[in-house]
């Protein structure tokens, strides 16, 4: 599969997001790691999840665990796969989610993942979300001393302004290698974030990337899509993901997915490469 840059990891320019796999609706633990292995059998070597990809409170960091159980059962090579996982994000077990970006919860919080992931060093880091009640400097700061520690590999955040991506590169000493924002044909207001990532040399990991586009068409003002996905004979997700890698090779989309169909068609968007006429359709 085509390959894209993380700090100085390379990986698959499609990732797979774990999030449907454990929160409400989820299937069955079986299905999911069937979605983990058809995506490894197609060549994805980024899998994206977080300890709050849960449902129940006494169940933190599920799909970290899910994951690291899919990995050891692959019967395939998972030495080039990057799990990216996150903190700073928290779910009581009520349905809610709350934010906590205190130092010492998200170094607790590492610790933990490190753990259930049964790694020595957690390949990439994400600090989830701001939280408003913690200066931002402080919160990033914990990425810092994980990356000294060694606790971790790479750092990134998620959910950030343009502002707070500065910030956070420059208490990374340039250390920053991504940025999780939402964004997909119908939330493009991270257009300023993407565009910042490209600047700098920073990868720009889209979330939710296929928002907006139904299983069964396009959605309500997305008929672009559908009308180039019936004229290359693929599905409106497919153009969605390949819209997206358009944007420049620092992107690298993050569906998420627990079908093995799903993933399956997703990694196609790989192999489409969208003319300069689609790509003004499709704004």
């Amino acid at each position: 599969m085509q390959q894209r840059t993380i700090g100085t990891r390379k990986v698959s320019a499609i990732g797979l997001g774990g999030m449907p796999m454990s929160i409400e609706g989820r299937p069955d633990e079986k299905r999911s790691i069937s979605a983990i292995h058809a995506a490894l059998d197609a060549g994805v070597t980024l899998i994206d999840t977080a300890n709050a990809y849960h449902v129940h409170a006494d169940e933190v960091g599920h799909n970290e665990a899910l994951i690291a159980r899919a990995l050891r059962e692959y019967d395939g090579d998972t030495s080039d796969v990057l799990v990216a996982t996150k903190g700073g994000h928290i779910r009581p077990g009520d349905g809610t989610w709350i934010v906590n970006g205190n130092p010492d919860y998200i170094r607790g919080a590492a610790e933990d993942s490190r753990r259930r992931l049964g790694v020595e060093k957690i390949g990439l880091y994400q600090f989830h979300r701001p939280d408003p009640a913690v200066p931002y400097e402080e919160s990033v700061t914990a990425l810092r001393d994980l990356l000294d520690d060694g606790v971790i590999e790479m750092a990134g955040v998620s959910n950030a302004t343009p502002e707070q991506i500065r910030i956070a590169q420059h208490v990374l000493g340039g250390r920053l290698v991504s940025v999780q924002n939402q964004y997909s044909p119908r939330f493009r207001s991270s257009e300023p974030e993407l565009e910042l990532c490209a600047e700098i040399g920073v990868a720009f990991l889209p979330w939710s990337p296929l928002g907006g586009i139904g299983r069964s068409g396009s959605g309500r003002g997305f008929e672009a899509f559908q009308e180039v996905a019936d004229a290359r004979a693929v599905s409106p997700q497919v153009i969605a993901l390949a819209w997206e890698l358009a944007k420049g090779p620092h992107v690298i989309p993050i569906p998420g997915a627990s079908r093995p169909e799903s993933i399956l068609d997703s990694v196609t968007a790989v192999d489409i490469e969208l003319t300069t006429e689609e790509l003004e359709r499709l704004g």
